[in-house]
């Protein structure tokens, strides 16, 4: 760890964009793969993201960009996938260099659908990376606040305390502010889900309902996640630490949330097909709404999670929204 470590993020998205413009504030050299030769020919160009952030502008000398990913593989110490999760699987596939001495960072807000798998375990199970080489970077944190350098925070989670603290000194800046964790899955777990609790605070939204029924079920959320968290991974952790509750509530309440912007649409009357061609961006929580109530099901002892499981129904069942929000209110207290 005596040796600078070299730094690249796969993703070209509004959360990759950020992470690769908070490096950017430390590092003279960041890699960036992306799968769009236009963007990468725009950057070069123009200097911003065509398509996200593009108000950030950035110092070419800094950048290392590439269509390749091997290229970019084979190139950094510390690769940091920032890939929505219903297309890792995909992109990985076409990896073939070794990647087993490498430090694996997911800023993925989902569970791989192939696999069902967190990234951290689909890394370890498919490319033989040991535990104390995986980090997660978790908020509360939006990228378009970034951009904007307004204050914000990120909880670096790795087993390895040096490598995590590396890893949050090469995000840290006068506007990001850093700790460390050793919760590598439960802040994973808790990434995935704040974005299906987001959903839901739209859709009530979207339906009218106001700002009390809106604390009620942000207060419901936070203990349904604990609830879900400890069942598959039981250690002591503060569920109210930022990580954790303070990311579930900026996802929740802020307008820069697109998961609170999908479920708004579908609160008002959009179809899931309808609202997912209007946004320009992936609503993650739509994938991990699946995956979350797949977990569960497949748990001999199964857990009460009665906001996702009326988020599923609505989105994967058909089920009326107003009707099913109403039988939800009936079960939070």
């Amino acid at each position: 760890m005596s040796q600078p470590l070299k730094y690249a993020v796969f993703g070209s998205g509004s959360w990759a964009t950020a992470i690769v413009k908070m490096l950017c504030e430390n590092l003279s050299e960041v890699g960036w793969y992306m799968r769009s030769v236009y963007t990468k020919e725009h950057l070069l160009k123009e200097q911003h993201n065509p398509s996200y952030l593009s108000s950030v502008e950035f110092h070419l000398e800094q950048l290392k960009l590439s269509n390749d990913i091997n290229e970019m593989a084979n190139y950094a110490d510390v690769l940091i996938f920032v890939i929505p999760s219903a297309f890792m699987h995909a992109e990985l596939e076409k990896l073939t260099v070794d990647i087993s001495n490498k430090i694996i960072v997911s800023a993925v807000k989902g569970i791989i659908p192939e696999t069902g798998l967190l990234v951290g375990e689909h890394f370890h199970d498919i490319y033989n990376i040991p535990f104390e080489n995986v980090g997660v970077i978790a908020g509360p944190c939006h990228a378009e606040e970034v951009a904007l350098e307004r204050l914000s925070y990120l909880t670096i989670s790795c087993a390895d305390s040096e490598k995590a603290q590396t890893i949050a000194n090469a995000l840290s800046s006068n506007y990001i502010r850093t700790k460390i964790s050793d919760d590598i899955i439960g802040t994973e777990y808790a990434v995935m889900l704040k974005n299906i609790y987001a959903i839901a605070a739209g859709i009530a939204h979207g339906l009218g309902y106001g700002d009390n029924f809106q604390s009620v079920l942000m207060s419901n959320a936070i203990r349904e996640m604990k609830r879900f968290i400890k069942k598959m991974h039981k250690m002591k952790r503060n569920i109210n630490n930022s990580a954790y509750l303070g990311d579930l509530l900026v996802t929740g309440y802020s307008v820069f949330s697109r998961n609170r912007m999908f479920g708004n649409m579908i609160g008002k009357g959009y179809t899931v097909k309808s609202a997912q061609m209007e946004m320009s961006m992936i609503a993650e929580g739509y994938y991990a709404t699946k995956s979350a109530h797949l977990l569960n099901e497949n748990n001999v002892k199964k857990t009460k999670l009665p906001i996702i499981n009326a988020v599923y129904g609505i989105l994967y069942e058909g089920k009326d929204p107003k009707e099913t929000f109403k039988k939800l209110t009936e079960k939070l207290d």
